[in-house]
């Protein structure tokens, strides 16, 4: 294997650009990822994330731009790169019709291994991802989590030091979500760098140190969740009252503490702010006691998937949903 000597970054890419036909799929787009992290990239389908995962795991030539792999050029070095990362599509590489074992063992097989060093590794490796009861079961019968679990267990044969995972908890039920996440988090904490695309953020939120934002091949932010949070707006204060007569203390008590103005919605007694400084809630709720104003409800509403896109590219992240089929199309038949 290459050699990945001690390095700041296991990924940089300056410019990268690729086209299918008339479609910039991916357009100038600069990465740093620091070893030892995960990072995120997070971004709607057809956003051009799987195409910029293809060339940085050399399965695309960019068409303009570079990248290094710890150091090595995706195209000049291309074969040292391939044995520095394990790689995650969005869609299962398994095969079906066999085992969970057996498959490790092909795939163990196909990287060198002896049959007996690959059956020895698939079982090491279905063990630790939950799947050892299942090892002898046929692909087929597997649940959709499993499949998953199974498809990320045989990219670690070889135990890369990058791992790409493209939407690997996309379809899953919020259970095999967490599970997924916990077997990420134990991949880095074993000293491995992980790139994650994602349609979600608070997948990013819960696993990547740094977030880049990917709109029409572009990035358009990056930065740590907190960052990016930040750019869309701040989180809002839900509460209700328990005397509706008390509403306008309640408002006066809001814009004196949060110094923010409170909007009073339809249903009486329910108010929502603005919260710029979510340390002064504590402040607050001592005023509201001193004053004598009762809660029947209080919450904290964080911004969503849509509203980050709304604020920071202009549009609904679902705008790109139809303009995007086609190109997702080409992204996959090219990855």
């Amino acid at each position: 294997m290459p050699s990945t000597t001690p390095s700041e970054w296991a990924i940089e890419a300056d410019g990268l650009v690729k086209a299918f036909g008339e479609n910039r799929a991916v357009d100038g787009v600069d990465l740093r990822v620091r070893t030892g992290a995960v990072y995120g990239v997070l971004g709607p389908n057809g956003a051009g994330k799987t195409t910029t995962i293809s060339m940085l795991a050399t399965l695309l030539r960019p068409d303009g731009g570079s990248a290094r792999v710890f150091g090595h050029d995706v195209v000049r070095e291309a074969n040292a790169v391939r044995q520095l990362i394990g790689v995650t599509g969005q869609y299962a590489s398994v095969d079906e019709k066999v085992s969970g074992l057996e498959n490790m063992i092909v795939f163990g097989r196909l990287l060198g291994l002896s049959h007996r060093a690959a059956k020895a590794k698939g079982l090491e490796l279905l063990e630790a991802f939950g799947l050892a009861e299942a090892a002898k079961r046929p692909v087929r019968k597997f649940s959709g989590g499993m499949r998953r679990r199974l498809d990320l267990a045989s990219s670690l044969i070889a135990r890369p030091p990058l791992i790409f995972l493209d939407e690997p908890t996309t379809g899953l039920d919020p259970r095999t979500r967490g599970q997924m996440w916990d077997v990420i988090r134990a991949l880095v904490g074993g000293g491995s760098t992980v790139l994650l695309t994602t349609q979600y953020l608070d997948e990013a939120d819960q696993l990547a140190d740094r977030i880049a934002v990917i709109d029409r091949g572009r990035v358009v932010a990056e930065g740590t969740a907190d960052e990016l949070k930040g750019l869309v707006g701040n989180a809002s204060l839900l509460l209700r009252v328990v005397d509706a007569e008390r509403i306008d203390d309640t408002v006066r008590a809001i814009q004196e503490v949060l110094g923010t103005t409170a909007t009073v919605t339809p249903e009486a007694g329910r108010l929502t702010a603005p919260m710029a400084e979510p340390d002064r809630i504590t402040d607050l709720l001592i005023a509201f006691r001193e004053r004598g104003i009762r809660l029947a409800e209080v919450s904290v509403e964080k911004p969503t998937l849509d509203e980050v896109f709304l604020t920071i590219t202009g549009h609904d992240a679902a705008d790109q949903t139809e303009s995007a089929a086609a190109d997702d199309d080409q992204e996959e038949v090219a990855a």
